[in-house]
């Protein structure tokens, strides 16, 4: 009794209850860490602190910035600690695609983020793994070849949306205006049309809504508060805030796309499908008809697949075309010759997809506009399926592994000028167009972006036709050098709020 009344006179309330607190956490965090320290050894990285790893060596706004520097050190190969969990970085053009193509089955699984399991998106095409994943996978990708994707129906729907915004953007009567709003609404109406089976009017109160959320959660997914949260979803309390702004910005658009769905479902027509949201009911039907109740044809997976082809084939697509538009005011002799090249070849004739071969150009500044803008820099995280021994490290099933794109895209020993908007990346010596193997912003492998085709299309002619309408420049009284290319980083790397002049050309 008197060694207690000893302890208790020599510790406050308050300080018993700080140290119960850090022995909980050393119970939760470091003894997991140290456990796992038995296992083979993984590969290199900088030495983790207790609880927070190396978050506190990471630059959060730009973890591939801190990446690239530690690939420098430790190699193309390393690990590094997001709080507790070892997560696996891949760096380098070689290096990527090997992980991804050469050894696809044990890196295709992706790993789910706390937050999008708390919204309920590990569904769909995107956040989710196994049997589930290949059949929407499958089912998505020949829907939407089926309605269009990669073919003349595809591109019929592109140039007739080109037209609406055109008209759009002729209000503006050259004045200053943000790009945002109308490029969005151009790319996500036709990712509409594919969807649901037609466009809306930029003015639909649901289509606004629907394209203003899912651009912000794209943001938000890239905030440091949800980013914090993902790494430590236990300690979650004290990130309430911008967890419950994303939750329910997902909460509204469920709420819209069930507005949308339950109209498709009252006029649906087995004989007449409008869209890869029909199909996908047609089908539910017909399982259930047959009696089968273990179908992954269900309404979450619906809903959630829909949300995955809008976000996916919205915002990337609209971010890329905005920094083209802005670095062709920035740099206007580029924005001449795209201009020279579109009038010698094209005359006033609408851009086709075929004219490409005929506008090396042109076809080069939108492939570089996508390298150096570099809208996702570290992809989707994927996630081993089975343990993998990878470039002589061993690596654990389940570990997360990031696909580092900026080392890709930016890779020293494939482009001549990494840092720098060049076009001429994209140009023989002939001044015609010219591949390149490490133009991967797409990424690789299995888990490579389902809608390449349609994103490649959309730039293309989007970018094309309004170079032969409008002159973009920066807004009265703002020099070409004063346009600024850092980004703000959310969920991609989209350009900082700005306004251009699109000067209508004779």
């Amino acid at each position: 009794m008197a060694a207690l009344d000893l302890f208790l006179q020599t510790f406050s309330p308050a300080s018993l209850l700080t140290s119960v607190l850090l022995l909980l956490l050393v119970c939760l965090y470091v003894l997991p860490t140290f456990s796992s320290q038995k296992q083979k050894p993984g590969p290199p990285g900088p030495k983790p602190l207790p609880i927070v790893g190396n978050l506190l060596q990471l630059d959060l706004k730009r973890p591939d910035k801190t990446f690239l520097e530690f690939s420098k050190k430790y190699g193309s190969v390393f690990m590094v600690y997001m709080g507790q969990r070892k997560v696996v970085i891949l760096s380098g053009y070689k290096t990527v695609k090997e992980a991804l193509v050469n050894y696809a089955e044990e890196f295709e699984e992706r790993e789910v983020p706390a937050l999008i399991k708390d919204v309920h998106l590990n569904h769909g095409i995107v956040f989710e793994n196994g049997d589930s994943w290949r059949e929407m996978r499958r089912f998505a990708l020949m829907n939407l070849k089926d309605f269009g994707m990669g073919k003349k129906a595809c591109e019929d729907k592109i140039t007739e949306e080109c037209r609406f915004l055109l008209q759009e953007i002729h209000k503006f009567q050259g004045e200053a205006f943000d790009t945002n709003q109308v490029i969005n609404y151009a790319v996500s109406n036709i990712i509409s049309s594919m969807v649901y089976g037609s466009r809306f009017d930029y003015d639909d109160p649901d289509f606004r809504t629907i394209v203003t959320q899912t651009n912000k959660s794209i943001t938000l997914l890239g905030s440091q508060a949800i980013k914090l949260y993902n790494f430590f979803p236990r300690i979650g309390i004290f990130l309430l805030s911008a967890r419950k702004q994303i939750c329910n910005i997902f909460a509204a658009n469920n709420k819209h796309h069930s507005k949308l769905l339950r109209r498709l479902k009252e006029t649906i027509n087995p004989q007449m499908c409008r869209g890869v949201a029909d199909a996908f009911l047609i089908r539910q039907q017909q399982i259930q008809e047959s009696g089968n109740t273990n179908s992954h044809f269900h309404d979450v997976n619906l809903l959630v697949t829909i949300q995955n082809l809008f976000s996916a084939g919205t915002d990337t697509t609209a971010t890329t075309l905005r920094w083209a538009l802005l670095l062709m005011a920035k740099y206007p002799q580029m924005q001449d010759q795209v201009q020279e090249e579109l009038n010698r070849v094209l005359g006033g004739r609408q851009v086709l997809v075929k004219d490409r071969l005929n506008l090396p150009f042109t076809n080069a500044v939108v492939h570089e506009t996508q390298r150096f803008a570099n809208i996702a820099p570290l992809s989707v995280a994927h996630r081993t399926s089975k343990d993998v021994t990878f470039q002589g490290h061993f690596i654990k099933k389940g570990t997360p592994v990031f696909p580092l794109l900026t080392s890709v895209l930016q890779d020293e020993s494939e482009w001549e000028k990494p840092d720098m908007f060049y076009p001429a990346h994209f140009l023989d010596k002939d001044g015609k167009f010219l591949k390149r193997d490490a133009f991967l912003p797409f990424s690789a492998g299995r888990r490579m972006c389902p809608g390449e085709s349609l994103a490649k299309m959309e730039l293309f002619i989007f970018f094309s036709t309004l170079l032969q309408h409008f002159r973009f420049t920066p807004p009265p009284g703002v020099p070409e050098d004063k346009l600024d290319l850092n980004p703000i980083v959310g969920g991609t790397l989209s350009p900082q709020p700005h306004k251009l002049c699109a000067v209508r050309r004779v």
